[in-house]
């Protein structure tokens, strides 16, 4: 048998294994060296490298975006705060399919096709590794869930930020204006550095005009991350600074007054303290939310809004242009006297309409059977059309529309917010230059009048007529009356700023004209003798009452016949007390019909409120209305 003829080696056995056991060790030793140089390399030679990358992908820089302004009214009511609320936000890199996880998360929170479109928007001029928002002001239930499934969403997150909300909704939206997302094109005028990580800016009234002081100035923070990208810990902040908070000139209370007085019409109210400039309320009616904006407006509300015939959203009071009407007598009335044309005994006899010479048309006066002889004071407490027929005829379009220019008929007031449109006093370049047409006598006529191509805005009417009142004073007309640090609380008063002044050639005239204005109101037959009844003080106004067509000759005009849209507009300007005026308002109420029945008493409303505030008592002696003049015609112009 083989196996028992062979004889072992164990000699050669043994040096086979102590060789083998030599090789394998020098293996283990070599392969240790090589662990231990590779060791050396990262941790001693390369430290300071891989320590930088290590803290790139744990540590990230990222903006902080400042607290923006808050704004207050004349009296300390927030009018624009911050609330904080968690928004749902998504890093597009660290996610491996976007719409699946989009799908994903729908089936937690409520995310509406128009969060997804402008989600997608943003993404598309965002870079990738930026957290965007993809659904606002989560509910506490929606935080929760998403919180308990966070696991299945690498990349998404839900954090606290700070959105605007508007207390009052729509009251004084027009003059406050609102916030919404930065657009694409605001993205190329911004500053982009001071903007990392904001996602609103002001786009209308004082949020707009004043974005530079609410903004603020971005901050920074280095955090660190997970690997899903999730901040762990805040290492360091260069904190931001917050925008200043800014208090208005506005009185929220007298502008829910005006707001409220308007009603269901369109229309506009303007009231401003004529020593200062001091806007006390802008509004115009009907308005809308803000609220809608800051969170990203769906587009069925959007469009509803734009869509609606009212016009929510058109600023009426800086935008709105419309016809003067009789407003614009008084500064008819004083051209004539500044120029020497008429005094005060001048007369014109009115039988209810005016010819010109060599013309069969009749310019009609609003009273059928004529005022009969009229001097300056009663054409203007009757609201006279053919006196001022034959005014206008007389200074002729070149002086009157040169002694309208200085009172701001044909620029814009420089308000502080944006939009404001100018009104047009018509000249006759200005017919040639825009009609190519020559100046007809009758269109002097009806500028008389406030009629024709004539356009004024309320906030014009306003400035006009607390120039009237302050004897060519003009002051610019301003919403913000102070700004305030957040941090130290100091206050900084803006001072008034000065429009040109009306040159006043004798004041008597003015004297003249602001007491025939009182007797508008306070005189038994003034066209808004119905707004004295109980008044504390004296009020002088004139009312007006603008054609929105013409009728033709052998018509009449039959408010009842005519459809809403097409009946006269409601005017109404004045100023309290008379000897000493603190407000000035301007009222427009479209298709409101009389100026003396529907747009005065909201003046009035809004004079009680303020004045019956901020004057005391005793300084508003009862002043018994004019009684001497018994005539009981119904004007109602």
């Amino acid at each position: 048998m083989a196996s028992s003829n062979t004889i072992k080696d164990h000699f050669r056995e043994t040096r086979m294994f102590t060789s083998r056991a030599v090789i394998a060790l020098l293996c283990c030793i070599a392969l240790l060296a090589l662990l231990l140089v590779r060791l050396f390399d990262l941790q001693v030679l390369k430290h300071a490298t891989y320590a930088v990358l290590s803290d790139k992908n744990r540590m990230h820089i990222r903006a902080v975006p400042p607290t923006r302004g808050l704004i207050y009214d004349r009296n300390g009511i927030l009018l624009a705060e911050n609330l904080p609320s968690f928004q749902l936000e998504v890093i597009a890199e660290q996610v491996e399919d976007l719409d699946a996880t989009i799908a994903g998360l729908r089936e937690l929170i409520d995310i509406s096709d128009d969060n997804i479109s402008t989600f997608k928007q943003s993404l598309q001029r965002s870079k990738r590794y930026k957290p965007i928002a993809l659904r606002e002001r989560l509910s506490d239930a929606e935080v929760a869930r998403f919180a308990v499934n966070r696991h299945r969403f690498p990349g998404v997150d839900t954090v606290a930020h700070l959105y605007r909300h508007y207390p009052f909704n729509g009251r004084g939206v027009h003059a406050l204006g609102y916030v919404g997302r930065i657009s694409e094109q605001e993205l190329q005028s911004i500053d982009n550095d001071n903007y990392e990580g904001s996602d609103y800016i002001g786009k209308t009234g004082v949020e707009r005009f004043y974005e530079d002081l609410l903004h603020g100035e971005v901050g920074v923070e280095r955090v660190e991350t997970n690997a899903q990208g999730r901040t762990l810990r805040v290492l360091d902040r260069d904190a931001p600074v917050p925008g200043l908070n800014l208090y208005l000139s506005l009185d929220a209370e007298l502008q829910r007054i005006a707001e409220t007085a308007l009603g269901e019409d369109n229309g506009a109210v303007v009231a401003i303290d004529p020593t200062d400039g001091s806007v006390l309320a802008l509004a115009s009616m009907p308005t809308f939310d803000p609220n809608l904006f800051v969170a990203g407006i769906d587009s069925k509300t959007y469009r509803a809004l734009q869509d609606s015939p009212d016009q929510p959203m058109f600023n009426r009071a800086i935008r709105g242009r419309y016809p003067p009407g009789s407003t614009v007598k008084p500064f008819i009335g004083l051209a004539g006297l500044e120029y020497g044309l008429i005094d005060p005994n001048t007369t014109t006899y009115c039988q209810g309409w005016y010819l010109l010479d060599g013309d069969e048309r009749k310019y009609r006066d609003w009273k059928i059977t004529g005022h009969g002889p009229m001097d300056l004071s009663h054409a203007l407490i009757e609201s006279c059309d053919v006196y001022f027929y034959d005014l206008a005829l007389t200074l002729g379009i070149d002086r009157l529309s040169q002694f309208l220019e200085p009172f701001g008929f044909s620029d814009i007031t420089g308000i502080d917010i944006s939009g404001e449109l100018t009104g047009l006093v018509p000249t006759r370049a200005w017919k040639r230059r825009e009609k190519r047409q020559p100046w007809y006598p009758g269109e002097t006529l009806i500028t008389g009048i406030g009629q024709g191509f004539f356009l004024t805005t309320p906030l014009q009417l306003a400035t006009a007529t607390a120039a009237l009142s302050h004897y060519g004073s003009q002051l610019r007309p301003r919403l913000v009356a102070a700004t305030e640090d957040p941090g130290s609380g100091e206050k900084v008063w803006l001072p008034s700023i000065p429009n040109v002044a009306v040159p006043v050639g004798n004041p008597d005239n003015w004297n003249y004209i602001i007491r025939a204005m009182t007797k508008v109101v306070h005189s038994s037959h003034g066209t808004a003798r119905r707004i004295s009844q109980g008044a504390n003080f004296k009020i002088a106004g004139k009312t007006g009452t603008a054609q929105v067509f013409g009728i033709k000759q052998d018509e009449k005009y039959v408010e009842e016949d005519i459809a809403k849209k097409l009946r006269d507009h409601a005017l109404f300007v004045g100023f309290a007390p008379a000897d000493r005026p603190r407000i000035v308002v301007a009222v427009i109420v479209e298709n409101g019909g009389s100026g003396g029945a529907v747009a005065a008493p909201i003046a009035r409303q809004v004079m009680d409120d303020y004045l019956n505030r901020i004057l005391p008592a005793e300084a508003l002696p009862i002043t018994p209305a004019n009684t001497a003049d018994t005539t009981t015609t119904e004007p109602t112009t």
